[in-house]
């Protein structure tokens, strides 16, 4: 089995979030996807940080497509 280190994870969720929100830039998803993941920095229990960092930033992209789109 390949073990995906957490930064290639995160690489991996700013291009899944870059495809879902097209409108939103490629830097500024993956700025939000880093910012997003320094909430996180302390915790010891590493295991749901990319799953909780995808959340988190979805979450807010969401925010920003809808205010845009009224």
């Amino acid at each position: 089995m390949i073990e995906l280190s957490e930064q290639q994870i995160l690489e991996q969720i700013a291009d899944r979030l870059t495809g879902t929100y097209p409108g939103v830039p490629v830097d500024a998803v993956s700025r939000l996807v880093h910012e997003q993941h320094a909430r996180f920095e302390g915790s010891r229990i590493r295991d749901f940080v990319p799953l909780l960092v995808e959340r988190h930033a979805r979450a807010e992209l969401n925010k920003v497509s809808s205010a845009t789109a009224v």
